[in-house]
């Protein structure tokens, strides 16, 4: 039996809450204290209590060890199942596609996924030791902004795309994360602006970089037939996907994308019995602008090479063919690494409720898709109204 037919076997799963702590620097704030803040949200949301939680699990990236059990710690000792989970930038949706599983089988009614950051400054890259290291790392080249520029300079050579075009991305993201007051940026940016920034990996700037964050979110899940039981509006999981990057002759290497998405979309959308042109809203991983013109093309939101036009179209805009990234996304909402997965399914879960406020997708959105990449790989999940 394929995961597609034995995902349509068991229990629906709801998400029921969705909390945040505000993303940015807080450098008197322990991950404790922002988890606590986004845990109480997202169970005040949900109209449950802590004692009705049956298992947990905890995203986190840096210092991970009994990350969970601590945050957790803050509402009581229960003595439940508590997991640690880390996938680099996908830890926390990762936490919630294993909760997932759980309660579709059967295993749990109720379950609590978090995902907490405290980052420093600057480019997440360790230090380099050469006894330890492949060629990759030692020349240099296992460094995100790049590999991203360089898939943008080939976007640019095969498809007449323009860095003008990939820096768009960001004047939109920055200019939705003014109406979302979770967000680390809420500034306005010019094209100007952004083109004219310091220049990171040609043809990407600054401003075409997710910041480093800290930052914490949470969410309740449960069985459908339980959710009855709380006040949260459900929205249903009604598809995932995961996978890993395969080899590719023209692969720049990485988790920058090179068709593995594509392939998990059309998985994701199967599972949940729908297509590319039924998606309403997206969250896409935008750690680098040109990423979400990947993504939006992998998502079949439009055909390959047509992304970095469709943004510049504004066919990606709030009020756009498909919004993408309303909440300000990684580059201005902030990337706290193991917080951004159920920030973007809290993003998602309020638009599918008409809750939005000024950046609410118009015309009642139904399906909404989370991409989310990680080292290791990716994780799509579909919500269904």
């Amino acid at each position: 039996m394929g995961k597609i037919e034995a995902w349509k076997k068991l229990r629906e799963v709801c998400i029921i809450g969705v909390g945040l702590h505000k993303f940015g620097r807080w450098p008197d704030k322990s991950v404790e204290d922002m988890a606590k803040v986004a845990i109480k949200s997202a169970l005040t949301d949900a109209g449950a209590e802590f004692n009705q939680i049956e298992a947990g699990f905890s995203g986190r990236v840096q210092n991970i060890t009994g990350t969970g059990q601590s945050v957790f710690g803050q509402f009581g000792r229960k003595g439940i199942l508590i997991d640690n989970v880390e996938k680099a930038c996908a830890s926390s949706s990762t936490a919630v596609r294993i909760a997932s599983w759980a309660i579709a089988a059967g295993f749990y009614d109720v379950v609590l996924c978090t995902g907490v950051e405290k980052m420093q400054r600057g480019l997440v890259t360790g230090p380099v030791n050469p006894k330890l290291s492949n060629y990759v790392q030692i020349m240099g080249m296992y460094l995100m902004p790049a590999e991203y520029a360089l898939r943008a300079r080939r976007h640019m050579t095969d498809y007449g795309s323009t860095a003008e075009m990939f820096a768009q991305v960001s004047v939109k993201n920055h200019k939705n994360a003014t109406m979302n007051p979770f967000a680390q940026y809420q500034e306005e940016i010019s094209l100007e602006e952004v083109m004219n920034g310091r220049m990171i990996a040609d043809p990407i700037t600054l401003y075409m970089c997710s910041p480093t964050t800290d930052g914490a979110s949470a969410a309740v899940l449960c069985a459908g037939e339980v959710a009855h039981k709380f006040r949260g509006q459900p929205v249903t999981i009604a598809g995932w996907a995961s996978g890993t990057p395969e080899y590719s002759s023209r692969s720049v290497g990485g988790d920058v994308a090179e068709g593995f998405v594509a392939r998990l979309a059309r998985e994701a959308y199967e599972m949940a019995e729908i297509g590319p042109k039924d998606v309403n809203v997206v969250q896409c991983h935008d750690a680098f602008s040109p990423g979400e013109v990947f993504a939006i093309e992998e998502l079949g939101l439009c055909p390959m090479g047509e992304g970095a036009r469709y943004v510049w179209e504004g066919k990606a805009n709030i009020d756009g063919q498909v919004g993408v990234n309303t909440d300000g996304g990684l580059e201005s909402r902030g990337h706290p690494m193991g917080a951004t997965g159920i920030a973007q399914l809290y993003e998602i879960v309020q638009q599918l409720r008409g809750t939005a406020g000024p950046r609410q997708v118009p015309n009642n959105p139904r399906i909404g898709v989370a991409h989310n990449v990680g080292v290791g790989g990716a994780n799509i999940l579909v919500l269904k109204k």
